[in-house]
């Protein structure tokens, strides 16, 4: 069976050999398992652009939400407080799950058009000296749009705040330096732009940061520092590990070497999105995002304004020729988005544009 070309924001399309490396069986304690799951956290601080002991890299089963949850669960104190930066759903999830654990959050709203700015940031920060931690989405996968992760880590730093970033869209194809940035913490997942596939995330954790935060967490399950401290001490996570997700991830992490590394990742992505865009606006979609704005890992588009659209019937042409794109997610205007991530090549690109074009003519859809 063949499987459908996903042109969403994950789970994605992965590599036939990324799923055969799921085919082994390992317990928990196998000594080949544990070297894996240490070569595993070794590479993600490369990708990262650091290493230990300055930073450390922590596994979380669990999807990226979980390791958000993490993050947010077990590194604020009880006397903390969070800036939220919000313009998409994904900064609103953030802003729910402090809610939920009843840490007073500050939200800095945002058009979902728009980038936060951080002259406002520091605004934010120099009149509210209770706020601990800022977080904020690099990607924000609502709308496309790219935020200033350097400029506003800057400014925490400038400030003497922690600082957190959901780079779930982003981590293995957008260059990012830790340290450069002064980011704290960075959540992504092994179902995104490295190409695993769903089962856990990962936390990229700044390590005199994590030290102070003993006695902080939530939840047993999510604390992020007693994870470390499991890790480290014998290889191994508290809790039953996901050894297929691990096994299916490391070969991807093998694969992205291959590529080039994320600069290797981050071109084929570009020219997935370049090669999108031209042909979109070909066929007569209109971006939703300015081009300064937007990023190349899922473009959002306005529906088109022609009285025969209708999304559903649209999506489901779409996904009978076994192509899956994903509905929209901005609360101002109607739009679908096309992810450029994944196992996916400018060939893939064509097919799908190539069957756009007959699905609109299906539709009887002039635009």
């Amino acid at each position: 069976m063949k499987d459908k070309l996903l042109f969403t924001p994950g789970p994605l399309t992965t590599s036939a050999t990324v799923k055969e490396a799921m085919l082994r069986d390992f317990g928990s304690r196998d000594f080949e398992f544990i070297q894996i799951v240490q070569e595993i956290r070794k590479r993600l601080l490369a990708i990262g652009e650091v290493e230990s002991p300055r930073y450390e890299a922590i596994l979380m089963q669990g999807s990226g939400t979980f390791g958000l949850e993490a993050v947010l669960s077990s590194t604020v104190s009880a006397e903390g407080k969070v800036l939220s930066i919000v313009n998409g759903s994904y900064g609103k999830r953030i802003t729910q799950i402090a809610q939920v654990l009843k840490i007073p959050v500050h939200i800095y709203q945002v058009s979902e058009m728009a980038q936060p700015s951080p002259l406002e940031v520091k605004q934010i920060l120099a009149a509210d000296p209770a706020i601990t931690h800022v977080v904020m989405a690099h990607c924000e996968t609502t709308s496309g749009i790219m935020n200033p992760v350097q400029a506003v880590g800057d400014v925490v730093a400038q400030q003497q705040r922690i600082y957190f970033v959901d780079a779930m869209s982003t981590f293995g194809a957008v260059p990012l330096d830790l340290a450069e940035s002064h980011i704290d913490y960075l959540v992504s997942s092994a179902n995104k732009c490295i190409e695993g596939v769903p089962g856990f995330s990962f936390v990229l954790a700044r390590r005199d940061q994590l030290l102070e935060t003993e006695g902080y967490a939530r939840s047993l399950s999510f604390d992020l520092l007693a994870q470390w401290k499991g890790l480290e001490g014998n290889g191994q996570f508290r809790f039953t590990p996901p050894t297929h997700t691990l096994l299916a991830f490391y070969q991807a992490l093998l694969e992205l070497e291959e590529e080039g590394g994320v600069l290797g990742r981050a071109a084929r992505y570009r020219k997935n999105h370049e090669t999108l865009v031209a042909g979109m606006r070909e066929l007569g979609f209109r971006e939703y995002l300015a081009q300064d704005d937007q990023g190349y890992i899922i473009t959002s588009f306005h529906y088109p304004t022609h009285p025969n659209f209708s999304f559903e019937p649209f999506y489901q042409r779409l996904n009978e020729r076994n192509l899956v794109i994903y509905p929209g997610k901005v609360s101002d205007a109607d739009c679908f988005r096309i992810g450029n991530i994944g196992r996916l090549f400018v060939e893939d690109v064509e097919q799908l544009l190539q069957a756009l074009q007959g699905v609109l003519t299906d539709m009887e859809i002039q635009l």
